[in-house]
């Protein structure tokens, strides 16, 4: 089954400079195309929509221009980008129009799970997302999962803009274990998600998840997350996302699509092509 990989990050240290790499260990350090394809190396990833990275803010469009040359390029399987962009900025609009059309570029995220609560409700934050949405471009929520009303609030104020909930809403897994410690309260991360489904225009990108998984993890603690998102959002409402290389500090990419199926294997063939494939081509308007 051919697969899209929704969530592929890329990083050449060369070029870009990355500030929250400090101290990231293994990661700091360049991951460039030839390494994504030595770690997809038999998964049939057939494209990738590159995931933006954090780059130091003065190089957003540079990164930018970067990712619409490498998909011009053919030189991997990345065919389409989510940018780098700081909604609130006030030179936003400005920095987002200039893409306005391009056929590569497909939207925009900031990741607030680094930033003080309530930034996506400041009203410079909200018309920033609806400048996306007046551009045909869509929005990546990745956020705290106790901070995920705040995104429901965000898309309720944004009609036109399309979202993206990443990370299956950042859920932990070792908050489902009976034993595990609770980073967060499994309870209203469900209520949430499944407002969040309620949404019109919003997505689920099943991803991320695998990152924080306990040591000795097996499927069946990634299993919970990964089927209240399908269930929530439906079988025409997600994508599946790798997030390599940050996903190597729970898994290489080949062990999470591998327990990725392992979960979805009794659902309907036609609804594990969807989740891996066909709801991206149609989402991001790939060829």
């Amino acid at each position: 089954m051919p697969v899209v990989d929704t969530h592929q990050h890329l990083w050449d240290l060369t070029r870009f400079r990355l500030p929250w790499l400090q101290g990231a260990g293994p990661l700091n350090r360049s991951y460039v195309t030839r390494d994504y394809l030595e770690a997809a190396r038999g998964l049939n990833i057939v494209k990738a929509v590159y995931m933006e990275v954090d780059v130091a803010p003065e190089q957003h469009v540079a990164e930018a221009e970067h990712l619409i040359e490498l998909c011009r390029s053919g030189a991997g399987p990345t065919v389409a980008a989510v940018i780098g962009g700081r909604p609130a900025s006030e030179g936003f609009r400005d920095y987002i129009a200039r893409f306005k059309g391009n056929a590569y570029i497909k939207g925009v995220r900031q990741v607030l799970h680094g930033a003080p609560r309530g930034l996506c409700l400041e009203p410079r934050f909200v018309q920033g997302v609806r400048a996306l949405g007046e551009l045909g471009m869509s929005y990546d929520l990745c956020m705290r999962p106790g901070e995920l009303g705040d995104g429901l609030k965000l898309v309720e104020q944004c009609p036109d803009t399309r979202f993206i909930v990443d990370h299956c809403g950042n859920a932990d897994p070792k908050a489902f274990r009976p034993d595990g410690p609770k980073s967060h309260d499994p309870d209203p991360w469900r209520r949430d998600m499944a407002a969040l489904a309620k949404a019109k225009g919003t997505i689920c990108k099943i991803s991320g998840i695998v990152a924080s998984a306990p040591k000795g993890w097996t499927p069946d603690d990634l299993a919970p997350i990964i089927n209240h998102c399908l269930d929530s959002f439906g079988p025409d409402r997600v994508v599946f996302g790798g997030d390599w290389p940050v996903c190597t500090a729970g898994a290489t990419l080949a062990q999470w699509v591998e327990a990725l199926k392992v979960v979805i294997r009794n659902r309907p063939e036609p609804d594990q092509r969807k989740l891996l494939h066909d709801n991206a081509v149609r989402f991001y308007g790939l060829a």
